[in-house]
């Protein structure tokens, strides 16, 4: 069985979004997720409680060496941010989403993912899971290999820039309940971590489950 069939889906009152809702579930803490969403279909990630770091990989659904590229986004967007307005692009410089709704204001599109490597690295300590493992095991059921990972975004993370130029990440300011919706600017597959880092604040020390509702206009 899958990771993707373990999901268990969300319960309770449906997510409050203004079309028809073609799937709803909740993805559990250090969790992967993938799906094929059609053009003009909405994503909309909800940060359950708050401070939870989501790395997501973009792919052309009818050519998946085409994904996203974080350079031509940020160089469209003129900002290292993510946030209301701002389109995903592609290799080609072509749009795969829109980020047409957001709740919090800021997304990241440098810090990438974690790995068990790099934890090491870091912070002299692995854990049991890590993104990069996440997006290899997702990526392996979509035929395809650690080679195909390229940069990745991380919704709800925060990473201040300073004027020097400086990085860090810092503590989330995502609130319970906070989302982002895409639309999709033509078929595309989404890969998600739920990412399991806890040696740093990105997922708040503690991480937990969000939820991926998908629907229509």
């Amino acid at each position: 069985m899958s990771q993707t069939e373990r999901i268990e889906t969300a319960s309770g009152e449906p997510a409050p979004v203004p079309g028809h809702i073609l799937s709803d579930e909740v993805l559990p803490a250090r969790a992967y997720w993938h799906k094929r969403i059609a053009k003009g279909e909405v994503l909309r990630i909800v940060d359950l409680e708050g401070c939870q770091a989501v790395d997501t990989l973009i792919y052309d659904a009818a050519d998946t060496s085409v994904r996203y590229n974080a350079a031509n986004t940020m160089k469209l967007a003129g900002s290292v941010y993510l946030s209301k307005g701002c389109v995903i692009y592609d290799d080609l410089a072509r749009p795969l989403m829109t980020m047409i709704d957001d709740t919090v204001g800021r997304h990241d599109t440098l810090a990438g993912a974690c790995s068990r490597e790099i934890n090491m690295v870091r912070y002299g300590a692995t854990a049991p899971t890590s993104c990069r493992d996440n997006f290899i095991a997702a990526l392996a059921e979509l035929g395809m290999t650690a080679r195909d990972i390229p940069a990745n975004i991380n919704f709800f993370m925060h990473v201040p820039v300073d004027g020097s130029g400086r990085v860090a990440i810092a503590d989330g300011i995502s609130k319970p309940g906070d989302h982002v919706d895409l639309r999709c600017e033509r078929d595309v597959i989404v890969v998600i971590s739920n990412c399991p880092q806890e040696h740093n604040p990105c997922s708040g020390g503690r991480p937990t489950p969000i939820r991926l509702t998908v629907w229509q206009p």
